[in-house]
């Protein structure tokens, strides 16, 4: 990817002499059209260099609940390949037993703060992020309730947005973590509506997720991803999700999905 180009550095020419000693009216006036130069040319360098950051926030409604709120930073520009930042908490609720097992409910809160590398194609764009992990837990049953310990452990995430024809939209994202011994992946397909749909992409998703619990839960279901409100961007999923909690019957049931995401 092409390197902005390099200005020259105003400072160093305040600070190049401007000839030998004595009062020179013409180098004198040079320097001083310089240093009243060197903010405004600092300000256009600091403006380029100011890192970008997307806010985003999504919530999955279904038999168990998750929502998570972070920000993605870019320490150059999104529009380019180099370093980049995720930053995020969540928190989710969902039942496990049942059938001869008493019913308990898992409170779940973790965060995560991760650095990576984005790489922009034609086609679309790839980001793998790793970095340290945390998660508390609380089981409450019929008689009484615990705090599990903290746990703390590494993150992999990695996702691409893919392009493959101008009216196409394929998604993977695909999250490992240590602290809770879990995994999530997603995969999505979609085409554009058109005008219709401010240029939103409809179409099939497919999400899978498990852990160290021996939970398990996968879903299937129909997507509008890119939908515009506003300076809002969002992704509207809906479909049917099944679940597999340890040692408890399968259970099948709707689940609704909303991600909003903001540029700064």
């Amino acid at each position: 990817m092409e390197s902005p180009e390099r200005k020259p550095d105003p400072r160093a020419d305040a600070r190049r002499p401007v000839g030998r000693p004595g009062f020179r009216w013409p180098g004198l006036i040079a320097a001083l059209l310089t240093c009243g130069a060197a903010p405004a040319r600092g300000e256009e360098a600091a403006e380029r260099w100011r890192p970008n950051a997307v806010l985003f926030s999504s919530l999955e409604a279904a038999a168990s609940t998750f929502s998570t709120s972070g920000a993605k930073i870019a320490f150059d520009r999104f529009d380019r390949d180099g370093p980049v930042a995720l930053v995020s908490v969540g928190s989710g609720v969902r039942l496990e037993g049942g059938g001869r097992l008493p019913v308990l409910i898992r409170t779940t809160a973790l965060g995560a703060a991760l650095g990576g590398y984005q790489f922009l194609r034609d086609g679309g764009s790839v980001a793998i992020f790793v970095g340290p992990e945390a998660s508390i837990e609380m089981l409450a049953g019929p008689e009484a309730g615990r705090v599990q310990p903290l746990r703390a452990g590494l993150r992999l995430h990695g996702e691409v947005w893919a392009r493959p024809s101008a009216t196409t939209l394929a998604t993977a994202t695909l999250i490992l973590g240590s602290a809770r011994g879990d995994a999530w992946g997603r995969l999505s397909w979609g085409w554009s509506g058109g005008d219709a749909l401010s240029g939103a992409y409809l179409g099939p998703e497919i999400a899978l997720y498990a852990d160290r619990t021996g939970y398990r839960k996968w879903g299937i279901g129909l997507h509008a991803t890119d939908l515009a409100l506003g300076k809002s961007r969002f992704r509207l999923s809906a479909g049917c999700q099944f679940e597999d909690p340890a040692g408890a019957p399968g259970r099948a049931g709707p689940y609704l999905s909303l991600a909003i995401w903001n540029d700064l």
